[in-house]
Formats: C-alpha cells, sequence, structure tokens
C-alpha cells in the first residue's frame, strides 16, 4: 500500500454524519451535488483518509449517468443505469449522503423488485473522449436495439429473439397475455429457422448464438 503523506493516515470505515450507515473501501455510495435540485451523485469508494485535524476525505471514482455522457441518453439506458468512469476525485467525506448498490447488469435483471437504492452497470466509461468499454453489445427486435431491463420484451419460439411488443404491433397488456409468440418472419416462413443452437432462457445470458452485433 502506498505511504500516506505526514500528518494523514488511512481509514478502515466511516460512519455517515447523522446515520448509523458505516462506509468502507470498495462501497458505492451517493453524494450531495453543488446544486440542490441535482439527483446525488454516484461513486465507489477507493480510500479513506484522516488528516491531522481528523478532517475525514474520501477517493472516489465516479459514476456517470447516461445523460451527463458525451453521447447522452439513449433509448436502451435502463432508468437505473449507470456507467463506471476513469474520473476520480479527493471529497470530503461529509458530501456522502447515503450508500447505495451498483449490481451487475445480469444480478440487477434477477431482481424481484428494485430498490431507491439499487443501480445497475454494464459499461465503463472514459470522460474525456465518451469511449465505451465493451464497445459493441448484442441487439434484439427488429429495432436492433441493446436490452432494456425497464422494458417488457417477448421471446419467439421460432428464432429465440427477444421483441418489443410494440415493434411487433402489440401493446404490452396484449403482450403479457401471450401463451405462445412467432414473430412476423417466422410466422410467415415457419420453414426458414435460424440456429438454435445455444439461445439463451431470457435475453440477459449472454453468449447468445449468432446475435446480431453492432458499434453503439
Amino acid at each position: 500500500m502506498a505511504k500516506t503523506k505526514p500528518g494523514k493516515k488511512d481509514l478502515d470505515s466511516y460512519t455517515i454524519k447523522g446515520t448509523n450507515k458505516v462506509v468502507k473501501v470498495g462501497d458505492c455510495v451517493l453524494m450531495r451535488p453543488a446544486e440542490s435540485e441535482k439527483p446525488p451523485y454516484v461513486a465507489r469508494v477507493e480510500k479513506i483518509e484522516a488528516d491531522h485535524r481528523n478532517n475525514v476525505r474520501v477517493r472516489v471514482r465516479w459514476y456517470y449517468r447516461p445523460e451527463e455522457s458525451i453521447g447522452g441518453r439513449r433509448q436502451f439506458h435502463g432508468a437505473k443505469e449507470l456507467f463506471l468512469s476513469d474520473h476520480y476525485d479527493l471529497q470530503s467525506a461529509h458530501t456522502i449522503e447515503g450508500k447505495c448498490i451498483v449490481h451487475s447488469f445480469k444480478n440487477y435483471t434477477k431482481l424481484e423488485n428494485v430498490g431507491a437504492e439499487d443501480y445497475f452497470c454494464r459499461f465503463e466509461y472514459k470522460a474525456a473522449t465518451g469511449a465505451f468499454t465493451p464497445d459493441r453489445v448484442a441487439v434484439y427486435c427488429k429495432c436492433e436495439m441493446p436490452y432494456n431491463p425497464d422494458d417488457l420484451m417477448v421471446q419467439c419460439e421460432g428464432c429465440k429473439d427477444w421483441f418489443h411488443p410494440s415493434c411487433m404491433g402489440m401493446t404490452i397488456e396484449q403482450a403479457k397475455k401471450l401463451d405462445h409468440f412467432l414473430c412476423s418472419d417466422c410466422d410467415s416462413e415457419n420453414d426458414a429457422k435460424r440456429s438454435m443452437n445455444g439461445f439463451p432462457a431470457s435475453p440477459v445470458n449472454e453468449p447468445k448464438a449468432e446475435a446480431k452485433r453492432r458499434k453503439r
């Protein structure tokens, strides 16, 4: 571990002011923005340190919301989606408002109930260039969009691809009542089926065999 500067010491934890919540290195936290009307910033704590006056500061790695990125929010971005950036800062621990959980994309889609403290991340983001890792992602439906966990999708029993009800001319209510579904291609060309090797039970369980891929 790197040595701290004279008069500074590393701390194992920090208790959020006015609460009994304990923050440790590796935890994700909500941090108070400078403008009160904005939602709290989300960051991952990389280090906790105190100076000789016992002022506690945290080194954080910021998560960006889609609207804070260079490309802005897009249709497939979930309401609770964050990007793990390469932007680090040193902040006063007093600006920490609470704790939160940033799930992997796969784990987030398995949550039975999404709480206010639940977020998910599937991309890393370079703040200076707007580049994402990974730079390609599986796409679904005839609209060829990446999966948004907030949107209902139905699976075709023929090609095993997933589709938005609206792209298939259905309402969400109609889609929920379906016992069986064939997309328009499979419905009209029942004998022209795609390979069915290794298709997933849900659009999240990658890898998807012969999934279309494109640059975001």
